[in-house]
């Protein structure tokens, strides 16, 4: 809710506005543009005050300042705990992600589920996508970037978002639905696919075959202990690993938060029993986008799309031309081409 004196505020900016609204059309439309940043302004109160209110509450609380940095050694050493030594627009990888979706999904509206701090959304608005964003941290939608605010709020899939049905061309989830357990992926895959009206693009962290890149792997997602039991079960075990086979963080914490470590099959049938259907073909094109800096390895990709979607919506640009020939400009890339220049 918008503080009272906010409201008086911009009540007497109005009035002010509407009393020059009188002298001209040239007024009238600088009345009408104001009016519209008000409005604006309103909202981000609305919702930074609402973030920080919940802020160190309920279960969200996990995902605090201290996950994203706050407080934490800015030189890279986590000491082993899950979260962000420092987490920014370049750490996140935000605008790779960008150019990879506007390169090769033509939509105008999308939805970034489990934003953070809307480095994305910023990132794509940039791009001309009408980019918008939920969380359930409180503390990153009250410490959005600069460029998402008024464009990111409080939501978690599993327990409903406040969107309509079909809302959004394109909907993405970027390692997001790893950090549910496996009993609640359903109800959020689910309701992904409610407000999703066209395709859902979602990286989740896999093992096992991929049917559109690299394999899958349990390095890392597995307690040491445990890896050769699951290495010798190979894809006969779809997942999800039971929660005690998890590997851990120096708290002793599942590592990142992840809770839901399974095989591509698995995801796969999930993204199906919601109705979505799986376009590995459009996969492999991002695949081959960040191959140049190696974060096919990583990128554990899916590409689903509702019933009846348009195949025009996964048109890529130019698609004879590398993301940085796009206008992409990161430091994976530039430190990408200075190695292939060294080698010539």
């Amino acid at each position: 809710m918008v503080h009272p004196r906010t409201k008086a505020a911009i009540d007497d900016a109005r009035d002010g506005l509407a009393r020059l609204a009188t002298a001209s059309p040239a007024a009238r439309r600088v009345m009408a543009r104001a009016g519209a940043e008000l409005e604006r302004a309103a909202r981000v109160g609305e919702v930074v005050g609402e973030a920080r209110a919940q802020t160190g509450t309920g279960p969200a609380s996990l995902y605090g300042g201290a996950y994203f940095g706050e407080g934490r050694d800015p030189s890279g050493d986590r000491q082993g705990r899950s979260g962000y030594a420092t987490y920014d627009r370049i750490s996140s990888n935000a605008d790779i992600a960008a150019y990879l979706l506007w390169r090769n999904f033509r939509v105008h509206r999308s939805l970034d589920v489990g934003c953070a701090r809307g480095f994305l959304v910023e990132a794509l608005r940039e791009l001309g996508v009408d980019a918008h964003g939920c969380d359930v941290s409180a503390y990153a939608v009250a410490h959005a970037a600069p460029g998402a605010l008024g464009y990111v709020r409080l939501g978690d899939p599993s327990r409903g978002l406040p969107y309509d049905d079909g809302a959004f061309e394109l909907v993405t989830a970027l390692e997001i639905l790893e950090h549910l357990p496996p009993d609640r992926v359903p109800a959020a895959v689910a309701e992904l696919r409610r407000v999703c009206g066209g395709i859902l693009y979602a990286t989740i962290p896999s093992f096992g075959h991929n049917a559109s890149g690299p394999d899958g792997h349990f390095e890392g997602k597995i307690r040491p202990e445990r890896l050769g039991h699951y290495q010798r079960l190979g894809d006969a075990f779809p997942g999800p690993v039971p929660l005690e086979d998890l590997a851990v963080d120096a708290d002793g914490q599942p590592i990142e938060g992840h809770l839901t470590i399974a095989s591509y099959g698995w995801w796969t049938d999930r993204f199906a029993e919601a109705g979505l259907d799986r376009w590995a073909d459009v996969e492999r094109r991002l695949y081959a986008d960040v191959a140049a800096v190696e974060l096919d390895r990583y990128w554990n990709m899916y590409v689903l799309a509702v019933p009846g979607a348009s195949l025009e919506l996964a048109t890529p640009r130019t698609p004879g031309r590398t993301l940085p020939e796009l206008g992409l400009v990161h430091p994976l890339f530039e430190h990408a081409a200075a190695e292939a220049r060294a080698t010539r």
